[in-house]
C-alpha cells in the first residue's frame, strides 16, 4: 500500500501543473423513496452513498497533492497573488466537493429516517 502511495506521488509529482488529473466523482444517480424503498434499494443506495463519499475524499486529497506538488515546483517563483489565488481556488474546490458530499448523505439519511419509520410502522 505504501509502495502504490509512493508511487502516485512520484508520478503526481512528474505530472506537475496538471489540475484536470482530479476527476470529480459523479453523485449517486438516485436516492430511493424511504417511504416505498425496498430494503435492497436502500442498502444499494447505502453503497453508493458510501462509496461517493470515498470519491470525494479522493478527490480532495488529489487536488490537495496537485497544489502541494505546484507550489514545491514552481512556487517559488510566483508571485505572492498568484500563490493566494491558487491557494483560494484549492479551498473552494474542496469546499464545494465536500458541500456536495455531505448534501448527498444528508437526502439519504432523510429517506432512510423514513424507511426506518414505515418498518417500525408494520411491527406494530
Amino acid at each position: 500500500m505504501k509502495s502504490l502511495l509512493a508511487a502516485f506521488v512520484t508520478l503526481s509529482l512528474a505530472v506537475g501543473t496538471a489540475y484536470a488529473e482530479c476527476s470529480y466523482p459523479k453523485a449517486p444517480d438516485k436516492i430511493p423513496d424511504g417511504n416505498t424503498a425496498t430494503l435492497e434499494e436502500m442498502v444499494a443506495a447505502q453503497t453508493a452513498v458510501k462509496n461517493y463519499d470515498k470519491e470525494i475524499n479522493a478527490y480532495t486529497d488529489c487536488i490537495k497533492l496537485e497544489y502541494d506538488s505546484e507550489m514545491a515546483k514552481d512556487g517559488a517563483t510566483y508571485s505572492d497573488a498568484k500563490k493566494k489565488a491558487m491557494e483560494k481556488r484549492q479551498i473552494q474546490k474542496t469546499n464545494a466537493a465536500v458541500d456536495e458530499d455531505q448534501q448527498v448523505a444528508a437526502r439519504f439519511n432523510e429517506q432512510l429516517k423514513a424507511y426506518k419509520a414505515k418498518a417500525a410502522a408494520k411491527k406494530s
